[in-house]
């Protein structure tokens, strides 16, 4: 008997000791580019070009954010890409909400055959092209329509809050606000929402995250300059060269190109704080929304 439990003990220290360390390698396979890029966007461009920048600056700098924050395309762009995060986590959100309440109940006829339609969506699709031309089509295209209505539900998250509202509301719930004279719509908002903070949270976080990186669908139904959101304006920045317009015309090439390495990096770090800033205040619910939502049981 005690040798089965200690068997059992070494057992659990050695899965432990596994988890831990590959928990410890992942964490640093993440973390040690971004300290990298960190460090490169305040350090002397002449020593990241020559591979001395490792994890802390050298040769303290800011100029590459001064030449950032002088960029007015970097300011529209970032703008855009607000007003884009907001408004498109907004629209998807009531959109998922409202498909996934009723796909959750029970009484609704044809439920399964609502989720069988969904699913096949997530795992077949028209295609680019047919859906380049749906979109314009129905005259979305270099608008800012063409990039919150076409992708506007994930059948992920979807899914997600569907099981979360299955798991989460009780069923004795639904019936004595029934038997109160309450309607679907007061269901949904006055008792549904108020205890879906963490399911909310996720939504939240999933789509505006999505929302905030995403440049494909700008790249593609997007033509007008004054439209882009940062991630246009960081892609040109760090594939097409254009950081070498924003360096001063009375320095030469060869600090253009150095300043242009600098800009890449502090560009990175630009554009990636809104959502560093924002996941502090859902990361309370965060854990409690996905496993909830993802596990049936």
């Amino acid at each position: 008997m005690k040798g089965n439990i200690r068997k059992a003990v070494k057992s659990d220290l050695a899965f432990d000791i596994f988890a831990n360390g590959l928990g410890i390698i992942i964490v640093m396979v993440v973390l040690i580019p971004l300290i990298f890029v960190v460090a490169a966007s305040f350090s002397d461009p002449d020593l990241v070009i020559r591979g001395e920048v490792l994890l802390f600056p050298k040769g303290f700098t800011v100029d590459a954010y001064v030449k950032v924050f002088e960029n007015k395309d970097i300011w529209r762009g970032f703008r855009n890409s607000c007003f884009y995060t907001v408004c498109g986590t907004a629209f998807s959100v009531i959109l998922t909400v409202l498909a996934a309440y009723p796909l959750s109940r029970k009484n609704l006829r044809g439920r399964n055959l609502f989720m069988m339609a969904i699913l096949f969506t997530m795992y077949f699709n028209g295609g680019m092209i047919p859906t380049y031309l749906q979109v314009k089509n129905l005259g979305l295209y270099n608008t800012i329509w063409a990039l919150m209505i076409p992708a506007a539900i994930s059948t992920y998250n979807l899914i997600v809050a569907k099981t979360f509202f299955e798991n989460s509301i009780p069923g004795e719930l639904y019936e004595s606000a029934y038997l109160d004279g309450c309607g679907n719509i007061r269901m949904l908002t006055s008792i549904v929402l108020p205890l879906s903070k963490a399911i909310m949270a996720v939504l939240v976080l999933y789509y505006a995250v999505d929302i905030w990186n995403a440049y494909f669908d700008a790249l593609i139904y997007i033509r007008n300059d004054a439209l882009h959101p940062l991630q246009i304006i960081l892609r040109n920045i760090l594939l097409l060269g254009q950081t070498e317009q924003m360096g001063t015309n009375d320095v030469g090439m060869a600090e253009k190109i150095k300043m242009a390495e600098a800009i890449k990096y502090s560009a990175i770090i630009v554009s990636s704080l809104p959502m560093l800033i924002i996941y502090p205040f859902v990361q309370k619910y965060f854990v409690k929304g996905v496993m909830i939502g993802a596990v049936k049981g």
